[in-house]
């Protein structure tokens, strides 16, 4: 029996390179719907597959009309697959290593103003036990810039309240900590007191998930995008939001008042700093803004 060099690959992407299911999932589906195509069309043994048989891949992925983005994420998957194969002496050579795609346009993360942050905040202001849910839950992901689904997957034990500090199981299992405000410290226990206390008692649910539903159960990334269009829907905001909006927000304030770049990258769990730099252009807009009010000749 030949060896099985995609769940070979797979397993190394999650044992040694600690890749998240996830994202083993995502280069499972690549590396399958290529080898699907070689098996339709040209019948060509993927360890033998030619830099001419990546071309044709290529052009069934934009005859298909599959966005840039896509077929960019495609190609990073099995180049990264043939690089693996390359490694382990299983084929001569990686076909996918030739392959450049067109650099896409930068496009600047959209974040909010301070402004619509504080009309964001007069939305979730009263006594309900979901409304001041959505206060705390609006307080950690605009104070914290915690992606939906280390937000979502927050424990009881994962909150420090001596030291304010929180510990977050980010991409790749790594692990970060990111301390937080009075605002969030004071949102978290009324919310835990006057809230999830009695939601989940109410539907007799018994877990550690910090944030839960109308039903007493964990909150999921979903939950959450719905709550925080809920929470514009009710604002005075004509915008459209998303929960990646408040984490963009969390890093340009920062960086607008004097934050240096590395402690945004620790704190958003960027792996490289290349990551991070993309707010960099964002704060350029500060500093037109001060040039525009404060130059005699703007």
């Amino acid at each position: 029996m030949s060896r099985d060099w995609v769940k070979d690959f797979l397993d190394y992407l999650v044992v040694e390179r600690q890749y998240s299911l996830k994202t083993k999932e995502a280069y499972e589906e690549d590396i399958r719907n290529f080898l699907a195509f070689l098996h339709e069309t040209c019948e060509t043994n993927y360890l033998e597959v030619s830099y001419q048989d990546v071309r044709i891949y290529l052009s069934y992925l934009y005859d298909k009309q599959y966005s840039r983005n896509s077929i960019g994420r495609k190609i990073s998957s099995l180049r990264s697959f043939y690089q693996f194969l390359l490694r382990q002496e299983a084929t001569l050579t990686n076909p996918f290593s030739y392959v450049q795609m067109r650099k896409k346009q930068l496009r600047l993360p959209r974040f909010f103003y301070e402004k619509e942050v504080d009309a964001l905040f007069q939305t979730v202001s009263g006594d309900e036990p979901l409304t001041i849910r959505d206060a705390a839950l609006l307080e950690v992901l605009y104070g914290t810039g915690l992606r939906v689904s280390e937000c979502a997957n927050l424990k009881l034990r994962d909150i420090d309240f001596e030291t304010n500090v929180l510990l977050i199981h980010g991409k790749g299992n790594k692990e970060r900590y990111v301390p937080f405000s009075s605002y969030i410290e004071a949102a978290l226990i009324r919310y835990f007191e006057e809230s999830r206390t009695s939601l989940m008692t109410h539907y007799q649910k018994d877990h550690s998930y910090v944030f839960v539903n109308h039903r007493g159960d964990q909150l999921t990334p979903a939950g959450i995008t719905y709550i925080l269009k809920q929470i514009i829907k009710k604002s005075s905001l004509t915008t459209e939001i998303h929960p990646h909006m408040l984490r963009h927000t969390f890093a340009t304030h920062l960086l607008n008042n004097g934050a240096d770049m590395r402690t945004v990258q620790e704190l958003l769990g960027h792996e490289s700093l290349a990551s991070t730099q993309i707010y960099a252009h964002v704060t350029k807009e500060k500093l037109q803004q001060s040039y525009r009010n404060f130059h005699p000749r703007a």
